[in-house]
């Protein structure tokens, strides 16, 4: 099983998670790129041997740093790509196009798609191409649920029966434990988490 290390968003940063030594999960904004580079090395590695970018939304708050990780291959699902290569700062909440790193993408993820030994699970509802990763145990969920059963907001670009749905979908997945976009990390009753986010519903 991969191995996940967490990285607590700083100020209005998201969370961001390191797979495996060499995948990044999210960037932040990228105001703090020298708290993200600290991180990263205190686990070990250094930033330019990420390999891979995934965003699991595309908001600014988890893709303002990509732009700083240009040798790495940046993977958002399809939905949520379109927002990012038209510039569409309603659908990425603000303007982070200052630079041409952050409207790059490489690869289209699509529900079902694997990610080291994570499947890619199509969860939308805070955006249309909101993706959680899933290995059989762990849920690395964006902003689609954060710990004590909230979920992420609806009324930007987002959909309620979506989240209801995606919801739903995650509810009948034994999870372990949750790795949030936001806020700390859920350990040992993931599923439970869960319960109350799909109860809200």
């Amino acid at each position: 099983m991969s191995s996940i290390a967490f990285i607590l968003g700083y100020n209005i940063d998201s969370n961001c998670y390191l797979i495996d030594d060499n995948i990044l999960v999210d960037t932040g904004t990228g105001h703090y790129n020298d708290y993200l580079f600290s991180k990263i090395r205190e686990y070990g590695v250094e930033p330019e041997n990420i390999e891979m970018v995934v965003n699991t939304h595309c908001h600014f708050d988890h893709i303002g740093g990509n732009q700083f990780f240009p040798d790495a291959e940046i993977a958002v699902h399809k939905l949520d790509a379109f927002s990012i290569k038209n510039k569409d700062t309603l659908g990425t909440s603000m303007s982070v196009f200052d630079s041409e790193g952050n409207c790059r993408v490489d690869i289209e993820l699509e529900n079902g798609d694997k990610i080291a030994d994570f499947e890619v699970i199509h969860t939308p509802g805070h955006t249309s191409g909101g993706i959680c990763l899933w290995d059989g145990e762990n849920l690395i969920s964006g902003d689609t649920i954060f710990a004590g059963g909230g979920v992420g907001r609806v009324d930007i670009g987002g959909n309620y029966l979506d989240m209801k749905n995606s919801l739903e979908k995650l509810h009948k997945l034994d999870v372990k434990n949750i790795y949030p976009g936001h806020g700390p990390i859920v350990e040992g009753n993931g599923k439970e988490h869960i319960k109350m986010s799909y109860s809200l519903f």
